[in-house]
């Protein structure tokens, strides 16, 4: 099996209310993207912009990227995912993870705990509910007494893993469909796909500044390793990755309190790494390469523009362009 080669985009798009949605999405479609996956962390929920897609835009597939697996409870869960199927039969892709112990503990005031075994419990679940089983077991992480759901899915949607280090790669390949991945380099994918093994699709979040003015890609990509870097889950998984000399000097500012020391820190090599920026035809180069090193389904999130800028992007990134 050969899993295809796909060309995906990160909604909502920043600056854009919902309600506009409709002719960003068919413009999407019409510049050859074949994908939208949603994120879900301080704006929109995952699914709301993916049901407005599955009614506008019937020719895209549609993607959470990602549902975290503590914060809805694992019926109301089956029952997003079920009447996502319905919504957009054959063209929807579950994606779950832990999401971080910020978004969970601190904002949603749950338990962070054994985020490995919570993964894997929510999978199992997800697969006996969605086929129509009546489920009644107690996982390691929650327990379950006699749910059903009342229109089972016949051909459940793929399931994709968000997954970092080596533990949570494997189980994504082992008991999912694939991985999603998440803040690393073209190079950095060589290192992570083979813990997922072969013929697996490989979603990845691409952060992309379409901007030739090398300041500004600095100043807003250090901005936002910052912001995600310093979450422990993504400084483990860059240790993991062989950075972390690297990065001490900014985890030692920000441990201190010093954000503005902790910005400066950041070596503009990281910035290049980490943030596909430049022109067009530079962008699309880059995205390539993440391509090349094994990401089926690249699904590039713009970072730093207004909306007023936001399609000039879109159309710059396109797998039509050029």
């Amino acid at each position: 099996m050969t899993v295809p080669a796909r060309h995906g985009i990160t909604v909502p798009f920043t600056g854009v209310p919902l309600h506009e949605h409709r002719r960003w999405y068919e413009e999407v479609a019409a510049l050859g993207y074949t994908d939208v996956w949603s994120a879900e962390a301080g704006a929109t929920d995952a699914f709301t912009p993916l049901a407005l897609a599955a009614a506008w835009t019937p020719e895209l597939r549609l993607g959470t990227a990602i549902v975290p697996v503590y914060t809805r409870g694992a019926a109301t869960l089956a029952q997003s995912v079920a009447a996502m199927f319905q919504a957009a039969p054959g063209r929807f892709a579950l994606g779950l993870g832990t999401s971080s112990d910020v978004i969970v503990e601190r904002w949603n005031g749950m338990a962070f705990e054994r985020p490995y075994h919570r993964v894997r419990d929510t999978i199992r679940f997800l697969r006996a509910a969605l086929a129509g089983e009546k489920v009644t077991e107690t996982y390691d992480t929650f327990a379950v007494r006699g749910f059903r759901l009342e229109v089972p899915v016949d051909d459940p949607p793929p399931i994709l893993v968000a997954a970092l280090r080596a533990g949570m790669l494997r189980l994504a390949g082992r008991e999912g469909d694939g991985a999603i991945i998440n803040w690393l380099s073209a190079d950095d994918v060589k290192t992570v796909v083979p813990h997922v093994g072969e013929d697996k699709e490989i979603v990845a979040r691409v952060f992309v500044l379409p901007t030739e003015d090398l300041n500004v890609a600095r100043v807003v990509g250090k901005r936002a390793i910052a912001a995600y870097l310093n979450v422990p889950v993504y400084a483990a998984f860059h240790e993991w990755l062989g950075r972390g000399e690297q990065l001490a000097p900014m985890w030692s500012a920000w441990k201190a309190g010093d954000r503005a020391a902790a910005v400066e820190a950041i070596p503009d090599s990281l910035v290049d790494e980490l943030i596909v920026h430049g022109s067009g035809a530079e962008c699309r180069a880059h995205l390539a390469r993440y391509a090349a090193n094994g990401v089926t389904t690249p699904a590039p999130a713009i970072l730093g523009l207004g909306a007023e800028h936001l399609r000039d992007a879109l159309r710059a990134l396109a797998p039509l362009a050029g």
